[in-house]
């Protein structure tokens, strides 16, 4: 299917009495459910119709993560939640920080260096003490420290849920995830300690680049995930 064309020529953000929209030409953008788009934050909304005026002559979805995501929140998540949150959470039953190398010692010990410490953190944040072990098979973890780590993702709203449900996806890690999105870290951090393993061959055997172009596309889509967090909270400095 061809990419539809661009037909406006000013995106803007709209203040309504149900929230701030986006207008192209005045007329208020919809979900592709049809449903009004309207973001929590003015600064959500801005930075909304800014990837809409930075469309050239066709819509290229992939360069507007915040629509993508604010759709998925309208039309997918605001109704699921309860499933969302499920998902999300599995994967602290699996989370990557839990799987260490045996050997090489310098990968163990960068591997430790980089994620005990917001293994710690889930502990003392969310009372959560996930175990770990060696190798791949799998560990079964504690029923409480799951529960907790659920009652945590549950805290987020819809639209902060997709922003999580990236961050957990795109690192394979729940508990980098929620310390990004509680700010311990930041996002540059949490990236590169989700791609030690990856940063470590990289360094003994070289880099390959269509693996390099397909983690900066995911690095990107990272940063965009904590930046909607962000625009959600209005940081407008951000």
């Amino acid at each position: 299917m061809a990419a539809p064309k661009r037909f406006w020529k000013q995106a803007a953000a709209a203040e309504t009495p149900e929230g701030w929209g986006v207008t192209l030409d005045g007329r208020p953008l919809r979900t592709p459910g049809r449903t009004a788009l309207l973001a929590p934050t003015r600064a959500l909304a801005e930075a909304l119709a800014a990837e809409w005026d930075a469309q050239v002559e066709v819509v290229d979805p992939s360069t507007m993560p915040l629509t993508r995501s604010l759709n998925t929140a309208i039309d997918r998540v605001a109704d699921k939640h309860a499933e969302v949150v499920d998902a999300v959470a599995a994967y602290g039953g699996s989370d990557l920080l839990c799987y260490r190398a045996p050997h090489p010692q310098g990968l163990a010990r960068r591997q430790a260096e980089a994620w005990d410490p917001l293994l710690d953190w889930a502990a003392r944040a969310h009372g959560a003490r996930l175990l770990c072990a060696e190798g791949v098979m799998h560990v079964a973890q504690p029923e409480e420290a799951l529960a907790r780590l659920r009652a945590a993702v549950g805290a987020h709203d819809p639209l902060a849920l997709v922003a999580l449900h990236e961050l957990t996806v795109l690192s394979g890690s729940l508990v980098i995830a929620l310390a990004v999105s509680a700010g311990e870290i930041g996002a540059e951090d949490g990236w590169a300690r989700s791609r030690v393993d990856e940063t470590w061959q990289a360094e003994q055997w070289g880099e390959d680049a269509e693996a390099a172009a397909l983690a900066a596309a995911k690095r990107a889509d990272f940063l965009a995930a904590r930046r909607l967090l962000d625009l959600i909270a209005d940081r407008t400095d951000a």
